[in-house]
C-alpha cells in the first residue's frame, strides 16, 4: 500500500524538532557582569538627568549646559541597548 504525503511531513517535522535542542544548547548566557552593568548604566543615566534638572543646570558639569541631557540620555540608551542583548 502506498504511503500518503502526510506521513512524509510528519517525519520531516519530527526530524526538525529533534534538531532544535542541539541548536538551543549553542546559545550561551551572558557573563555575570552584564546585568549589573546594564542596570547601572540606566540608573546613572536617570540620576544624571535628574541631578541636572534639580540643580537647574549647576550639576553634574555646569560648563557643558544642556549637553548634560545628552550624556544622561546616552547612558540610558546604552543600558537599553544592552537589555536587548540580555539572555
Amino acid at each position: 500500500m502506498p504511503e500518503s504525503r502526510g506521513r512524509e511531513g510528519a517525519r520531516e517535522r519530527a526530524r526538525r524538532t529533534s534538531e532544535l535542542p542541539s541548536q538551543a544548547q549553542k546559545i550561551q548566557s551572558n557573563p555575570a557582569w552584564f546585568v549589573p552593568v546594564m542596570c547601572a548604566l540606566m540608573i546613572v543615566g536617570v540620576l544624571w538627568v535628574a541631578t541636572f534638572y534639580i540643580t537647574a543646570g549647576a550639576w553634574p558639569v555646569e560648563s557643558i549646559r544642556y549637553w548634560n541631557l545628552g550624556i544622561g540620555m546616552g547612558l540610558i540608551m546604552a543600558g537599553f541597548a544592552m537589555a536587548t542583548q540580555w539572555r
